[in-house]
């Protein structure tokens, strides 16, 4: 399925507009994941496992808003927009949220 964060798709008329289309993950933080992001903060680098988090996070929201718009009938989303937030007591869970106008394309 096509999605783009664009009002259009450039080339293609869009035959029918379905409605929005939304996909959301909720996930936890790790002590462990924390302890060695904070000594990666120290010592500088990257913190590949809060990175892994929020790539998979992002990719379970947009799995579940592609398969809202396909149950709608639509070929692609449009208008993409992804959020993240930190939730939970003390933000301890991070929050990825997708949404997007599902469509017909010609």
């Amino acid at each position: 399925m096509l999605t783009a964060t664009t009002p259009t798709i450039e080339g293609r008329r869009i035959a029918q507009y379905y409605g929005i289309v939304s996909g959301e993950a909720i996930y936890g933080a790790n002590i462990f994941r924390d302890l060695f992001a904070g000594i990666r903060d120290i010592v500088g680098g990257r913190a590949g496992a809060y990175e892994k988090v929020i790539k998979d996070g992002r990719n379970a929201a947009l799995a579940d808003m592609i398969a809202e718009a396909k149950a709608m009938g639509a070929n692609a989303v449009i208008g993409v927009d992804i959020d993240y937030e930190s939730v939970g007591a003390k933000g301890g869970m991070l929050m990825v949220s997708i949404t997007g106008t599902a469509v017909r394309l010609e």
